[in-house]
């Protein structure tokens, strides 16, 4: 077995230039999040990274996204094993689903990513499903008989961050993970650029490297250049100082607390991954400050406001976070006050400008001063730009190249970058979730295609979303939705005037709370009573239930389309003295009704409700 620091070669590996191996990325390609990558020789399938995605404003109701994997629950007797390169979510955050669905024998990653793993899977009772091993910078573990993976450190903006070189029979294949080339990292820890130049120097068969800052000119900043903006934002404060940023930014929560403890300041953490993060990385050492910097809430709350820092999560906007919950005057522990100081440290990724601009919106009006934007040197990201990939590229001297971690523009942008430093181009592709990427020493070319695509996750006890829930929810996001319950005697009389609920509608749903549906409803069932209800002997009825809620379903559908000009989902619930309650289902566009001649061919079916769209 190779043993930690021993040089693994894709000369001691590599057989003949027949052998081939297969690239699957099942996430990430052309978008950001859900990180996922399979690595395929005959019978053995290595992961690497199983991260999520959070959903667009478009998937209402779900609260993560996954990456399809059927391709992997197909082949799960060939799964050997997974690396993980670092901790954050979308690297990350899909294990626990994957592992209900399929085993992972063993799963290789740093101390930190896996202390926030195995708190994860010892909450859902996962634990015991996987073994999890911590690696140290240049170990070499053994995947299968065909695969071992080469643990290279690398700087991110999460601490303890690896790149990988996976040795393969037919080469080696380095995946950069995240990543950014720090010649001053805050926690001391440097990227081993002299082992990427060793293996460049001994040959690299495909380098797969973060395209996220792709488009960006130059080198991105060290982290350690957001120190004086916090600095001084801190010292222009005369009262309580709010800090927003990623919770899994160990480095950032590093260079807060020194900025409080040089400016006598106390530091309180706000929300549950903020909590988290930090408590597992003070036990592991990557977080250092004294123990009387970190106090709780109770604590500062008794302080003078110009000694207190509060550090929270909700950078992003997002509806729970605490900071959002601030800014809506709904979180328990702490109110805005006029003279507290916000500082925004972090920048909002795609798709979360609006949201962002609310929270800071709402903060301004209760009083605060927010201190946000790319000039006030409060963030620097934890991606390489096109000066840190081309040191990359240097460095490793692949023959083949693959972009990944970015939208397709970033890819393209990449791949050209990667033909500026003299890769052909037919020796680099751009790949989507799902291609299956052949790689020998003679040839790169996508061979086929797996199955691929998003797996929505709500609360439900079902847990997934399929597209027709999301189709329907959707739907009424769109054009609202309209509920009305209907009870009935046994001779088919109104015994309460309808009951009508909107949702999602304007002004103009008032008209459909008047006397106008009600006289309709009366009407329709004097006129088609007869039709679904059949006398019996000893003056017993037989109603055909669900026959009858399909014509008022149908009037009330006409009704408020008409009103309202417009089709929103409509919902019809009867009651009858024979049902307490009745529960919904969804039907397709009402078709027209066709008569019966003989009543008694009707059965009594399901007093369920109807649903229209």
């Amino acid at each position: 077995m190779p043993t930690s620091r021993t040089p693994v070669t894709s000369r001691s590996v590599a057989p003949p230039s027949t052998s081939s191996v297969q690239l699957i990325p099942l996430g990430g390609e052309r978008e950001i999040g859900k990180n996922t990558w399979a690595f395929r020789y005959e019978d053995d399938i290595i992961l690497l990274d199983a991260g999520l995605a959070f959903p667009d404003e478009s998937m209402h109701g779900v609260n993560i996204v996954l990456p399809d994997m059927s391709y992997i629950k197909q082949n799960r007797d060939k799964v050997r094993g997974m690396v993980v390169t670092h901790g954050h979510e979308d690297h990350i955050g899909g294990i626990p689903y994957h592992l209900r669905e399929f085993d992972i024998p063993v799963i290789y990653g740093p101390r930190l990513a896996l202390a926030l793993l195995e708190e994860k899977l010892r909450d859902v009772g996962l634990l015991n499903r996987t073994e999890l091993r911590t690696v140290a910078p240049r170990e070499i573990v053994p995947l299968s008989k065909h695969f071992f993976a080469e643990f290279i450190r690398n700087t991110h903006s999460f601490a303890d961050s690896f790149t990988v070189a996976l040795h393969t029979p037919a080469g080696v294949i380095i995946q950069t993970g995240d990543f950014k080339i720090d010649h001053t990292p805050v926690d001391g820890e440097y990227f081993d650029l002299q082992r990427l130049a060793e293996h460049g120097e001994k040959g690299v068969l495909c380098l797969i490297s973060d395209s996220t800052n792709a488009e960006v000119p130059g080198f991105t900043p060290s982290e350690a250049s957001v120190l004086p903006g916090l600095s001084k934002a801190i010292a222009g404060a005369k009262g309580r100082v709010i800090i927003t940023t990623f919770a899994s930014s160990v480095h950032r929560l590093n260079l807060v607390l020194q900025a409080a403890e040089q400016q006598g300041r106390v530091v309180s953490l706000l929300g549950r991954s903020m909590l988290n993060v930090v408590a597992h990385a003070r036990r592991l050492g990557y977080i250092r400050c004294k123990d009387e910097t970190l106090q709780p809430m109770h604590v500062i709350n008794n302080l003078p406001d110009d000694q207190v820092i509060i550090l929270t999560t909700g950078s992003q906007g997002e509806p729970l976070a605490a900071l959002t919950r601030i800014a809506n005057g709904e979180h328990p522990q702490l109110q805005i006050k006029p003279g507290d100081t916000v500082v925004w440290s972090a920048n909002p990724i795609p798709g979360n400008t609006i949201p962002v601009s609310r929270v800071i919106d709402k903060l301004m009006e209760l009083g605060a001063n927010v201190i946000y934007g790319k000039d006030k040197g409060l963030h620097v990201s934890g991606h390489g730009c096109q000066e840190d990939q081309k040191l990359m590229l240097a460095l490793t001297r692949p023959k083949f190249f693959v972009p990944t971690h970015g939208e397709y523009r970033m890819l393209l942008k990449h791949a050209e970058t990667a033909m500026s430093m003299g890769i052909p181009r037919e020796n680099i592709v751009i790949v989507d979730n799902g291609d299956v990427v052949e790689v020998s020493q003679d040839r790169i070319a996508v061979i086929d295609k797996v199955p691929s695509g998003l797996q929505m996750m709500d609360d439900s006890r079902a847990g997934v979303v399929m597209d027709k829930v999301l189709q329907e929810r959707q739907q009424i996001a769109k054009d609202g939705m309209v509920t009305v319950v209907l009870s009935l005697d046994s001779s088919g009389q109104l015994l309460y005037a309808p009951q009508v609920q909107t949702f999602g509608l304007a002004g103009e749903a008032k008209n459909l709370k008047g006397s106008a549906l009600k006289l309709l409803l009366e009407d329709t069932l004097q006129r088609e009573w007869s039709h679904f209800a059949r006398s019996l002997e000893q003056g017993r009825v037989d109603i055909d239930w669900a026959g009858l809620k399909g014509e008022l379903e149908r009037v009330v559908c006409r009704f408020v389309r008409e009103q309202l000009r417009n089709k929103p989902t409509v919902v019809v619930f009867v009651q009858s003295p024979e049902q307490e309650s009745v529960s919904s289902v969804p039907v397709a566009e009402p078709e027209p009704r066709q008569e019966v001649p003989d009543a008694s061919r009707r059965r009594r079916r399901s007093s369920a409700a109807v649903v229209a769209s």
